[in-house]
């Protein structure tokens, strides 16, 4: 019996293994020329009918609250202590108005308060003469009757005439009227000098006056104007040294520091499983890698369109459906040394918990 081969033997053995190879590969061809399209399309499905417990948006951006600064009287502008966008505290100087007309405001209520007060001093003093008159018409008064009763009891023995009892009958209703005038020019100058109820224990006079003089004493502190908050002032290029401004006419903004959130728009569709307190996270595009920690603080009252200037009037004959947007607000937990620019876009996720 002729021996085997060993080199046939070697050839079937590779010509085996080649064998299964070939079939393996055909194998996993075959799975995967199935499971990839099954993997695309799920893929697909996922991103567009979204992450169970996901919803996002890219429609975000992020919102800080910004305070237009104005003048609260009208003026020239005499100079300008802040440069675009410096950080600025609440209180610094922004700039300052000419102060002189203001300060001349100031110095004429001064003058009227003096005038009021020494208009009281001299009423004051009327009321002390016109006491001391009295006294003496109520004396000369007095003198008066005694003389027409001493006359009458002259004139019923026969020792008077009637000339001389006209007279003093004259003299008595002119001491009368003397008395009289006295006591109503003493009334009115106590009525110059009574208080209101709405100003208790002040002369209304006086108390005019200072009240001019507080609106004056307002108005030149109003020369300087200062900054309503923590923040970065912006838009700052419209003050220039000798430009006039006007009470309600901003000059300046303040973007605040804090309030810093992002305002995510949301499908309506997607609503239904938003709440407020939710988890959310929020991409900055600015920042590829930043990721900021927030939640839901509130949803809004209304769409977009409902409240933009001109509000879609769907009445018509042609109408077509439109997905509507509603703003939500995501509160920032997270503290980040990254500047949160208003109006960055930005990507928003909440961990609403569905299914």
């Amino acid at each position: 019996m002729a021996e085997a081969d060993p080199f046939r033997a070697d050839q079937a053995t590779a010509a085996a293994g080649e064998h299964v190879r070939r079939t393996q590969t055909r194998r996993w061809r075959a799975i995967l020329m199935i499971a990839g399209p099954v993997v695309l399309i799920g893929g697909a499905l996922w991103y567009w009918f979204g992450r169970p417990g996901e919803i996002d948006t890219d429609n975000a951006y992020v919102k800080q609250d910004i305070v237009s600064v104005a003048a609260e009287i009208s003026g020239q502008v005499t100079s300008v202590q802040v440069r675009e966008n410096q950080h600025v505290h609440k209180g610094d100087v922004l700039f300052t108005i000419n102060p002189a007309n203001f300060e001349a405001s100031v110095e004429q209520a001064d003058a009227q308060i003096a005038t009021a007060q020494a208009r009281i001093t001299a009423l004051e003093a009327d009321v002390r003469a016109n006491t001391v008159d009295i006294a003496s018409a109520r004396d000369d008064l007095a003198l008066a009757e005694a003389n027409y009763n001493r006359g009458k009891q002259l004139m019923e023995r026969g020792f008077n005439t009637r000339a001389a009892m006209d007279e003093a009958q004259h003299a008595v209703a002119a001491a009368h009227d003397k008395l009289a005038s006295l006591q109503a020019a003493a009334e009115r100058a106590q009525a110059q000098l009574a208080t209101g109820r709405q100003v208790p224990g002040q002369n209304p006079g006086v108390a005019a006056a200072r009240a001019s003089r507080a609106r004056a004493a307002l108005d030149l502190a109003r020369t300087v104007v200062r900054a309503p908050a923590d923040g970065i002032a912006t838009q700052v290029t419209r003050l220039q040294i000798g430009q006039m401004v006007f009470p309600g006419v901003p000059m300046a903004s303040v973007v605040k520091d804090a309030g810093t959130r992002v305002e995510a728009n949301f499908k309506e569709t997607d609503l239904g499983h938003i709440r407020p307190g939710q988890r959310a996270e929020v991409t900055i595009d600015a920042y590829p890698g930043l990721v900021l920690k927030g939640h839901v603080d509130s949803i809004g009252a209304g769409t977009g369109a409902e409240f933009s200037v001109l509000p879609a009037q769907n009445a018509t004959g042609n109408w077509v459906k439109v997905v509507q947007r509603v703003p939500v607000r995501i509160a920032i937990d997270a503290h980040t040394d990254r500047p949160l620019i208003a109006g960055l876009s930005s990507s928003v996720t909440v961990y609403t918990g569905k299914d």
